[in-house]
């Protein structure tokens, strides 16, 4: 990636919340299998410390974070609005809904308005804050492979990001979820498919040459 990518390039961190990546969280026991078996917060850790490193802006992409109340006068939701709503995942002011300690923006970095749905771009600021600053390109890493990461991805593509997924710094439920996402989804919508070590060897400057 030259300086000029590289300077075009945003990290999206997807939905780093508690309720889905840490011991306690609500969704983790779900997700911890597949998070495990791919190494998904080293990874994780991994992508955001190189871009950070690297210079690449970092956009954080959050969920709406549930509210009492929430739904309650809504015609048509989705099955995850409705397991939302029964079981108050990332409720607004709990430890859940919370940002893991890992994955906190720093003071430069941007946060997006919280997404309703599966897109980070529909009904929310993402684009605008994308183009504002001059972002053709978007990788992705966080939370979950087949809903958030996949739909904010095509979405993503069809804005005319160039769209590249980090996998092993995303996960899901199961394994059937990452198949589905990674083999038969992305393909026809992502750019790039990426290991960890791969973006980070893409993101990295040119070493200094000492004469």
């Amino acid at each position: 990636m030259n300086e000029s990518e590289r300077t075009e390039t945003a990290l999206l961190v997807v939905d780093p919340y508690n309720d889905f990546l840490s011991e306690g969280g609500k969704l983790w026991p779900r997700a911890k299998a597949t998070a495990e078996a791919v190494g998904l917060l080293d990874h994780m850790r991994e992508a955001l410390a190189a871009a950070r490193a690297s210079g690449i802006r970092v956009f954080f992409v959050p969920h709406h974070r549930m509210v009492a109340g929430d739904y309650s006068t809504w015609r048509f939701l989705s099955v995850s609005q409705q397991h939302a709503r029964e079981s108050e995942v990332f409720a607004k002011g709990s430890w859940g809904g919370q940002f893991h300690p890992d994955f906190t923006p720093h003071h430069d970095e941007l946060i997006a308005r919280e997404h309703w749905g599966s897109s980070g771009f529909a009904n929310t600021d993402l684009a605008l804050l994308l183009n504002q600053h001059g972002i053709a390109r978007i990788a992705l890493i966080g939370m979950r492979a087949n809903t958030c990461i996949d739909t904010t991805a095509r979405f993503g593509q069809e804005l005319g990001y160039h769209v590249t997924l980090v996998r092993d710094a995303i996960a899901a439920f199961s394994a059937e979820e990452m198949r589905a996402t990674f083999e038969t989804n992305a393909p026809n919508y992502a750019h790039a498919i990426l290991t960890t070590a791969e973006f980070t060897a893409a993101i990295a400057p040119p070493a200094s040459v000492v004469s």
